[in-house]
């Protein structure tokens, strides 16, 4: 795990407490193009972000399971995590394992090719790997708005060709 310093503080955003720290982590999860459901954790105490080097930690009371539901993965969080992000992807992270089989694994890396409705792609230290569909970890809510999205685009280009017709006429 990569040490927090006060160095490393200093030029950080830190905050403190679930309530602001759920909704930074989500951001940042969003900001970057991942889905934001990708960190389900519980009792965040702080969040520091790095923004020059995108180096990102979290901090919460315990070790957490968590188990996303449409791909049947069971995941352990770390009562610290912490990675370096850019756009679409996490780097060099600690304190994430997913169930292989009958084995815990340290995942590394996570990415997405053509985020939102791509893959997220998981990768462990000897370079193996498995891909999922970005949707088995987005939020319920952020899934219902994507739902909503192509309704509202298809009622907003219907109204778009009435006026047109009524201008013909």
């Amino acid at each position: 795990m990569a040490m927090i310093t006060e160095e490393l503080r200093a030029k950080a955003e830190v905050y403190h407490g679930d309530e602001i720290c759920q909704e930074k982590s989500k951001f940042l999860l969003q900001e970057v193009g991942l889905p934001r459901g990708l960190l389900p954790l519980k009792d965040i105490i702080e969040v520091g972000y790095v923004e020059e080097t995108g180096f990102v930690w979290l901090k919460q009371k315990k070790k957490i399971e968590h188990c996303f539901e449409k791909i049947g993965k069971l995941v352990t969080y770390a009562p610290e995590i912490t990675a370096y992000v850019e756009k679409c992807k996490i780097k060099k992270l600690t304190g994430v394992k997913t169930k292989e089989l009958l084995i815990w694994v340290s995942l590394v890396e996570l990415s997405v090719e053509d985020p939102p409705t791509g893959k997220l792609t998981g990768k462990i230290s000897s370079g193996l790997y498995r891909t999922f569909p970005t949707s088995a970890f987005e939020l319920e809510e952020d899934l219902k708005k994507m739902e909503e999205k192509p309704e509202v685009e298809e009622k907003e280009k219907e109204k778009e060709k009435a006026v047109v017709s009524s201008a013909k006429a």
